[in-house]
């Protein structure tokens, strides 16, 4: 993909239930935090600057699945975190941004779309104005602290953060994407948002487990190469055997060795907790080599969106705005939603994959779930 092709495709992309609910006396978890970007964000959005790309998320056909309402995801319906919430009885995450979402006693999420692994000051000094979207992940944490200040939790170690973060799985979802968009055609070279970007992601972990984090899973890149809005700016030859983006996908593949690799090292020096990667690139391939055995006959065109052809999708003319041409009468059968997020079926498959299918290591539950 020509270097115009690639910052077009991430300066767009910023930014489920379960049939057998588990019994509450095997459910150890009894909330959960959740962190991240588009992919996780359940509404927060609404309270901040979103991808603008993608500024109609609180307009139909956004939510008509599940919700039948708009509820600022970046779906149709439900996201992974959605149907994790679900699987362990938990009711639906508020988002942090929300009123009365401070008091939930079942968690929050912080997640919101747009958000950068990176602080923003690293861009500020490479001369990068991050007007579009004012969060990060240390933003996010920042927002975390402020959660458990509220309930008495203002020193590491005392009772009140222990009794604040008892019972709590933390949902890191993918972070990192929106990072390369922004430090395009700047002096930040892609390695430097690879070695710093996962450094920031360690950081922020060693930051929550020092808090009393005792069960993290925490998302890899998703598979971008293989989106919508990669397959219509790539070139043709820069395709790989899938039919998807080969250079798109070659920063995904480099940027998660080395997340695992730090995770590796971060298990080392916490064995009491148990530290999970949730294989996002690896399932999203599984599907795409084989999506008739999910379910799925349109593996690359978006669900919601304009311009048909084999991905239906202009960037000009994004899902919810009013030249769109509406969502297909099935998103069921679409692995993409809006040519950048994917569809409420798709974060099931997903979902199966992590809690059951092996895509998540090592498991962060004993057991197996069943998804309806």
């Amino acid at each position: 993909m020509a270097a115009p092709f690639f910052f077009l495709l991430f300066i767009f992309l910023l930014p489920p239930v379960f049939s057998s609910p588990l019994p509450q006396t095997l459910n150890p978890f009894s909330k959960i935090f959740a962190f991240g970007d588009s992919f996780t964000d359940t509404g927060n959005t609404r309270s901040a600057s979103g991808p603008y790309a993608f500024g109609y998320v609180s307009s139909p056909p956004y939510g008509t699945t599940f919700f039948h309402r708009p509820t600022n995801r970046y779906c149709d319906g439900r996201l992974v975190v959605d149907f994790l919430a679900a699987a362990l009885s938990l009711p639906f995450l508020p988002p942090y941004l929300h009123a009365g979402s401070r008091s939930s006693p079942h968690g929050v999420n912080f997640a919101v779309a747009g958000s950068t692994a990176l602080n923003h000051e690293v861009f500020e000094q490479h001369n990068i104005t991050l007007d579009i979207t004012p969060q990060s992940l240390g933003t996010q944490l920042e927002w975390f602290d402020d959660y458990l200040a509220q309930r008495g939790c203002r020193r590491e170690g005392s009772p009140e953060c222990a009794a604040a973060v008892r019972g709590a799985l933390f949902w890191v979802g993918e972070i990192g994407v929106n990072d390369y968009a922004y430090s395009f055609g700047s002096s930040l070279s892609p390695e430097f948002i690879q070695q710093h970007g996962t450094q920031n992601l360690l950081n922020f972990l060693e930051k929550i487990l020092k808090k009393g984090a005792k069960n993290i899973v925490v998302q890899g890149l998703p598979l971008i190469g293989c989106l919508p809005l990669s397959l219509f700016l790539s070139q043709s030859t820069d395709k790989d055997e899938n039919g998807c983006s080969l250079s798109i996908n070659k920063i995904s593949y480099s940027h998660n060795s080395l997340l695992q690799a730090k995770l590796h090292e971060l298990r080392r020096r916490h064995p009491a907790a148990v530290i999970s990667y949730a294989d996002y690139l690896g399932a999203h391939l599984a599907v795409i080599k084989n999506p008739k055995a999910s379910g799925f006959t349109e593996p690359f065109k978006a669900c919601c969106g304009a311009g048909g052809g084999p991905y239906n999708f202009d960037i000009f003319t994004t899902c919810g705005s009013p030249e769109a041409t509406g969502a297909c009468s099935d998103p069921s059968k679409y692995v993409n939603w809006d040519g950048v997020h994917l569809t409420e079926a798709m974060y099931r498959k997903l979902a199966d994959m992590f809690f059951h299918g092996g895509y998540c290591r090592p498991p962060f539950l004993g057991r197996n779930f069943l998804i309806n």
